[in-house]
């Protein structure tokens, strides 16, 4: 999980560089869908674990500060 969530903050990061609207489209796309793949793994362990997902997510959040505002 921790891969994946500095994927998805390494995507978001990526898109903010960007300035064309068609590449900062394809971007925010490829972002969304690392968001989305970080989101479906943390709801996966914490139910798998019978964790809380929002305490699974905060946790992830501690390990991967953002790099991106």
């Amino acid at each position: 999980m921790i891969t994946l969530q500095q994927a998805a903050d390494d995507a978001r990061l990526h898109l903010q560089q960007l300035h064309g609207h068609r590449e900062r489209d394809q971007q925010r796309q490829v972002w969304r869908d690392a968001a989305a793949t970080v989101q479906a793994a943390v709801t996966h362990y914490a139910r798998t674990h019978s964790l809380n997902r929002h305490e699974v997510e905060a946790r992830l959040r501690q390990l991967v500060p953002r790099t991106v505002q």
